[in-house]
């Protein structure tokens, strides 16, 4: 009398176990290829290896990555040669080339961080010329700042010259005494901004959030004048900040058809600023590669990204 019990008790446990059970994972390569490009900023080398690294382990997907610049990336959405941007900054241009009349490309939805371009000085010298933060009083100072490479005016240190950048035009349409100096890089920045606040050296420079550089070096933003909608529009005329930017995620045509579950994880994957960071600082500050800093960031985080996996 007491055995049926006892073995529908085992069946029931049995069968609540195989609901549970995670579903078995794919085969490395086994989905296809993913072809993601990296631009040359390690916010967006964290984001690409995360998303990569849930790509690979969780849907069993290869995935292909090349460096290349954010200008070079949009015509070969045509071409196939790439699948996924994964940090897109504005480029309005680009989408109405590529999205709107050529249809090589798509918006995948929000990554979830909060963008902020501008132009910075290390916290030192606001304690010493309280009022540079307002650009009406750069010109009083612009000595301070002048280099071998800026000659008689004050020396503005920019990045990459493919990055978004209003520079030249700002500084000519606001009669401000600076010439543009590209560093040519983001490491080249984060240097100087190292270097600026260590040895108390002077530094006006183009610099954006997300980057894991604020959590170690204390830079404060210049107040241009605000952005409104269209001050932006012609890059000639240029006379305003930099607007904020949601970021958000490109894809080819061809891969939001055919994609499958590696497009669902793309369009899905959205995380915040301090996320981004977190990533980006093991990358740069613990030596650890990428792909670590990545498998690192998923076993911490789990409830972040279970539910970017397409059911």
């Amino acid at each position: 009398m007491t055995v049926k019990p006892i073995a529908g008790l085992l069946v029931a446990v049995l069968l609540l176990s195989a609901c549970t059970a995670e579903e078995p994972k794919a085969a490395p390569g086994s989905q296809g290829t993913v072809k993601i490009d990296v631009h040359g900023w390690v916010g967006y080398e964290a984001t690409a290896a995360v998303m990569a690294y849930l790509l690979e382990n969780e849907l069993g997907y290869k995935v292909q990555t090349r460096k290349i610049t954010e200008d070079k990336s949009w015509p070969d959405f045509a071409a196939g040669k790439v699948d996924v941007i994964v940090e897109n900054w504005g480029h309005p241009a680009e989408k109405k080339e590529w999205i709107e009349e050529k249809k090589a490309a798509l918006p995948a939805g929000l990554t979830g961080n909060k963008g902020v371009i501008g132009w910075y000085v290390p916290e030192w010298m606001v304690r010493k010329y309280p009022d540079i933060t307002n650009y009406r009083n750069l010109n009083k100072y612009a000595a301070l700042f002048k280099t071998t490479k800026s000659g008689n005016v004050g020396q503005f240190l920019a990045g990459d010259p493919t990055f978004v950048t209003n520079d030249e035009a700002i500084i000519r349409n606001l009669g401000l005494n600076f010439k543009v100096v590209y560093s040519g890089s983001e490491d080249a920045l984060i240097k100087a901004a190292q270097e600026a606040t260590a040895k108390k050296k002077p530094l006006l420079m183009y610099f954006y959030e997300p980057q894991w550089l604020f959590t170690k070096v204390k830079l404060v933003k210049i107040n241009l004048p605000a952005y409104a909608i269209g001050c932006d529009a012609d890059t000639k005329t240029v006379a305003c900040d930099y607007p904020p930017y949601l970021l958000d995620k490109i894809v080819g045509a061809q891969f939001a058809k055919t994609g499958g579950r590696a497009y669902e994880l793309v369009r899905n994957f959205n995380w915040t600023n301090d996320h981004q960071n977190k990533v980006a600082s093991d990358m740069v500050n613990e030596g650890m590669t990428a792909e670590q800093a990545a498998k690192k960031w998923v076993d911490e985080n789990k409830i972040v990204w279970k539910d970017w996996i397409p059911r």
